[in-house]
């Protein structure tokens, strides 16, 4: 059972920045650099709706069209970690953030194609 764990949320003014970590654990095989891993994020009173996606090894990366640009997932499979650079943030980034890893082989950017979730982190963005 893989182990996912968000830090890094926090109240941010508009177009400040934040970058959200995720750790996986409990990791045996296969090895964390075999795990599609994706951000997705969820406001008050809307569904979970995806952000960013990276396939495993990091050979490709697809970001939502209300993040591209602004947005960046990246990881560092020595660590186990993956990480979400958000610059330039918008009140409408206001939401509580999730990871999550799937052991397919290429991108997901549906929630319904993750394996493993992290318990989320809120990101608030006033101004």
């Amino acid at each position: 059972q893989v182990r996912l764990a968000e830090s890094g949320g926090g109240l941010v003014q508009v177009g400040g920045a934040l970058r959200l970590s995720c750790l996986a654990s409990s990791l045996k095989t296969p090895t964390f650099d075999h795990y599609a891993l994706a951000w997705f994020r969820r406001a008050p009173g809307k569904e979970r709706e995806f952000v960013a996606a990276m396939s495993r090894y990091g050979d490709s990366r697809r970001y939502s069209e209300f993040v591209e640009g602004r947005f960046t997932i990246s990881r560092d499979d020595a660590k186990n970690i993956v990480f979400l650079q958000m610059n330039n943030l918008k009140p409408e980034d206001t939401a509580v953030y999730y990871c999550a890893a799937s052991e397919r082989f290429g991108l997901f950017v549906s929630p319904e194609s993750a394996d493993y979730w992290g318990q989320g982190t809120q990101v608030t963005v006033s101004g």
